[in-house]
């Protein structure tokens, strides 16, 4: 009885945490239509800027707590990498392509994230989420070049720049963070990366725009589900769960954003993009699914070698 007690508290923590870490692709695939929609089209760094400061504020006045010893310089790298550079290529990114395409070129963080933590971190990709990481690729690929309209190329590739370089900073931190709690860590990097842009936002776009009440509704949505709650969950996922498990469930992006996209934005999904959607999905579900295997292995061999 306490071996099967054991075993049913530690699969619902495993299932608990990998849907708190779904909380942050989700919510980030919502970012694209958001800044389509309501945001301003010319103020990339702004954006990013009004995006990183607010959340980065709202989790230190709950952390209460500054950056001690290494953690100043690491903040800095950390923040440039994750905040910085990620979300004001994002912005202009989410004004290049149309929603859907824009959400599913991010997918392929899930491969590159295993590629990363394995010389970084001694996490080796193994047999079946590589398999679900190739699934989610050819699926991206699929909806990405289905045929229903225009791609921009520039916008694609500055996509994957946004994508990689956020993938070396989310095994980074992972890395770094220790005993580090989860919320300072967090807090620390969006104000150091809402920092680092604004002397850039200034110089380069001028002063900040003037928002409209559409635009604060936006900005407010993103700083606060999309960054603040999102990057809380998305680093407690890289704290307790394999990079690999991570960087799968991270293929709900793009399926957030097509869905949004077709839904609200009435942009075009046809059956080449629906195909693509399951695949991806597959991949989710293969990544997932292969963790809670091993996972029930590990434990039936422990309790194997300890039965007299």
């Amino acid at each position: 009885m306490e071996t099967n007690s054991g075993v049913g508290g530690s699969h619902d923590l495993h299932l608990g945490r990998l849907a708190v870490t779904a909380i942050a692709p989700v919510a980030w695939g919502s970012t694209y239509y958001v800044t389509k929609e309501y945001l301003p089209s010319d103020a990339a760094l702004w954006g990013a800027v009004f995006r990183a400061l607010p959340a980065g504020l709202i989790l230190l006045l709950f952390a209460r707590r500054l950056p001690a010893g290494s953690w100043w310089w690491k903040s800095l790298v950390l923040g440039t990498l994750n905040i910085g550079a990620f979300f004001a290529l994002v912005y202009a990114v989410a004004q290049i392509l149309p929603s859907s395409v824009a959400a599913t070129t991010m997918a392929v963080s899930a491969g590159v994230l295993m590629l990363v933590a394995w010389p970084l971190l001694g996490e080796r990709p193994t047999r079946w989420p590589l398999l679900g990481a190739a699934l989610g690729f050819v699926g991206v690929a699929i909806m990405v070049f289905d045929g229903q309209s225009q791609i921009n190329m520039f916008g694609i590739l500055l996509s994957l720049t946004a994508m990689s370089i956020s993938s070396l900073g989310f095994v980074l931190a992972k890395k770094w963070s220790g005993r580090q709690r989860i919320l300072d860590t967090t807090a620390w990097q969006l104000l150091a990366g809402g920092v680092l842009l604004l002397p850039f936002a200034w110089l380069i776009q001028g002063p900040p725009p003037v928002l409209d009440a559409r635009a604060v509704l936006g900005f407010g949505y993103l700083s606060l589900i999309a960054t603040a709650t999102a990057f809380l969950a998305w680093f407690s996922g890289l704290r307790y769960l394999p990079s690999a498990t991570v960087g799968l469930l991270g293929l709900l992006n793009p399926v957030t954003g097509v869905i949004l996209g077709t839904l609200l934005a009435n942009e075009t999904f046809g059956f080449q993009s629906l195909a693509g959607m399951g695949m991806v999905l597959s991949g989710v579900l293969i990544g997932v699914l292969s963790q809670r295997i091993k996972r029930r292995t590990s434990h039936r061999d422990r309790v194997h070698a300890t039965t007299p």
